[in-house]
């Protein structure tokens, strides 16, 4: 099983043993700091949100109360098998949320925006990559691209933002979003004016044929993100997958578009265009389903309407670009 070790800092004269714990805490431990205490709870990871939700409310208004969570690699003597329990009426049963917590999901995220020259650097490489590949037909260089696309994290931001209501975070993922397309895009039309493009390829002429199982392709990448994030698993390989509905046709927009084809740059376009609705679309619905939810009523209430509003706007472009679909076809 999954562990986490959640320490609470706190000069707060609250040692929380009258805190119901027992069903959560597999072992807990007092001790006394100079400035404070120091209080060390060992749980399974699926309830760390319930409980941090549960020390935030204990401990509200304690300005210096600090939690600090960590990831246990390993713990001896090993912890118990759970046993089975006697069935327990529906008020009573432990809420658990079978993901990691909201705050880790967060602060992976939050990482994931916090960006540098480094991150555009990548972009950089794995648009010349991309580009290279597509031109010498290889699908073998094409895949080597989206492995280095540092794609993932921002998209997946976007929609952790939209969920949370969180502006900041809305605002960070926007403009990291738009400047990385925005390098790629504008690389990517300086090597379709100095490089010989040739759209029958099939690396290139793919990227300017798009139907409905693009759409499934890339509502499947973005689902795909957003649960790797909420498990806390590797975001590796899944990168790689969110980085296929975008890199090979931004790429093929900017080589078509420098190469004076604006007929096919329009329709990768279209592939691009309707492959970021659908990530971003996917995603929110995912940290829907997952429960991911602010921790105050009037956040909770904020991100509703946030969420609302973000679905039906991305449902409404995805259905305009339906209709662009079905339209070319």
């Amino acid at each position: 099983m999954a562990l986490r070790l959640v320490d609470v800092y706190t000069s707060a004269d609250d040692s929380l043993a009258d805190l119901d714990l027992e069903a959560t805490v597999l072992d807990r431990r007092v001790l006394s700091l100079e400035t404070g205490r120091l209080i060390r709870l060992l749980v399974e990871v699926e309830h760390t949100e319930g409980l941090l939700d549960a020390l935030e409310k204990r401990l509200d208004g304690t300005d210096d109360t600090r939690f600090v969570v960590t990831e246990v690699t390993a713990t001896l003597p090993r912890p118990p098998e759970p046993e089975e329990e006697e069935e327990r009426p529906a008020d009573e049963e432990e809420k658990t949320t079978g993901r990691v917590s909201r705050e880790e999901i967060y602060q992976d995220i939050a990482d994931a925006v916090d960006v540098g020259w480094v991150h555009y650097a990548f972009v950089v490489l794995s648009v010349v990559v991309a580009a290279g590949g597509m031109l010498r037909d290889e699908v073998a260089v094409v895949i080597g691209a989206m492995v280095i696309a540092p794609l993932i994290g921002p998209n997946i931001a976007l929609a952790l933002g939209t969920t949370l209501a969180d502006r900041s975070l809305l605002h960070r993922a926007g403009v990291v979003n738009a400047l990385g397309l925005a390098v790629g895009l504008g690389l990517s039309v300086v090597l379709g004016l100095v490089l010989p493009v040739d759209a029958s390829l099939p690396e290139i002429a793919s990227r300017t044929r798009i139907g409905f199982p693009d759409v499934i392709l890339a509502l499947a990448a973005g689902t795909a993100g957003a649960l790797a994030m909420a498990r806390g698993v590797s975001t590796a390989l899944v990168g790689v997958m969110v980085a296929v509905a975008l890199v090979p046709p931004l790429v093929a927009v900017g080589l078509l578009a420098g190469g004076g084809q604006w007929v096919l740059a329009g329709r990768a376009g279209l592939l691009l265009t309707t492959n970021v609705v659908c990530v971003n679309l996917s995603a929110v619905a995912t940290f829907l389903v997952q429960g991911i939810r602010p921790t105050t009523w009037y956040e909770a209430q904020q991100a509703r309407r946030s969420t609302r509003w973000a679905l039906a706007l991305w449902t409404l472009a995805l259905a305009v670009l339906a209709a662009a679909i079905w339209l070319a076809q």
